[in-house]
């Protein structure tokens, strides 16, 4: 059986020994000079010997503490090493991504099981929004952006850019009003998402005609939606004609639940990951951001006819 001192004296006697102040001591324990000084007494009471030389000043330890002193120091730094070991709490797996609405909805999501396959042990969290998040403040720890790509002071990988073309349900094909040439529009409904970030610059239906020189339609005629993704949905649904991002229609298409009538598009803008320098948890948003990369080239690589 150990017969040790009281531990708050031993700790005390390393604090005062270390910093061979009372004083100091005191203000690292958050007690008074008084308190450190009656552990110190009652820890030489009970050892028997003298721990300090209080007299002449500065403070100095005496032969007793020398040897003390040492022995007690590591001792506690076992201690301590010991209990971060117990109480450290794990790095983080979850990796948060913002990214917008349709992007998440009509391309990213039915790609993720192939991402939660090679890679199980990253916990993917979606945060869907059209705002721009402030990365600065890292509640999200990567951001699939959409835009012109210049985000400055930010490390940034383009992923893919897209074109927008008239995308409608294959029934819209049928009948006396055929789509082959854009003055054939006329005849169907025009769907329309609201464009926010980009004004004038927007890939829109004013735009398209604008390029295809259609004069006599009028550009804002038909049904108007808040959401890109919304507009893909009243197109599935046969209620129209939508000017869609090649991306966000690419397994629609592929399906057949839309067709593009007419091969004439806008380019569109570039997605980028965007992502802090020297991020903690840069490991997990590279091996993201390289999957991005690596699915986004075979997306665009052309289909073998």
């Amino acid at each position: 059986m150990r017969s040790l001192p009281p531990l708050n004296a031993l700790h005390t006697f390393e604090a005062a020994a270390r910093h061979l102040s009372f004083q100091q001591a005191a203000e690292e324990l958050d007690v008074t000079p008084t308190a450190v000084s009656h552990q110190i007494k009652v820890l030489e009471e009970r050892l028997g010997v003298t721990l300090f030389r209080r007299r002449p000043r500065p403070l100095a330890l005496t032969e007793a503490g020398q040897l003390l002193y040492p022995a007690l120091r590591e001792s506690l730094d076992t201690i301590d090493s010991a209990i971060a070991k117990l109480t450290k709490t794990p790095e983080s797996t979850t990796l948060t991504v913002s990214v917008t609405t349709v992007f998440a909805a009509k391309w990213l999501v039915s790609r993720l099981s192939e991402f939660q396959q090679s890679h199980p042990d990253i916990d993917l969290r979606l945060q869907t929004s059209n705002d721009v998040v402030n990365l600065n403040k890292q509640t999200v720890d990567l951001a699939i952006r959409y835009g012109r790509g210049n985000y400055s002071g930010f490390a940034v990988r383009k992923l893919m850019s897209d074109v927008f073309l008239p995308v409608c349900n294959p029934r819209l094909l049928e009948g006396k009003h055929l789509i082959k040439k854009p003055d054939d529009l006329v005849h169907h409904p025009l769907l329309h998402f609201e464009w926010i970030h980009f004004g004038t610059d927007a890939p829109d239906w004013k735009n398209w005609f604008a390029l295809t020189k259609l004069n006599d339609i009028n550009p804002n005629r038909g049904l108007t939606f808040d959401e890109e993704s919304l507009a893909i949905q009243a197109a599935i649904a046969g209620q129209g004609i939508a000017l869609c991002s090649n991306i966000h229609v690419a397994d629609d298409v592929a399906l057949g639940f839309l067709v593009q009538p007419l091969n004439i598009s806008l380019d569109g803008f570039n997605y980028s990951a965007v992502y802090l320098e020297n991020h903690s948890k840069e490991p997990l948003i590279l091996t993201f951001v390289d999957w991005l990369v690596e699915v986004a080239g075979s997306f665009l690589q052309p289909r073998a006819s």
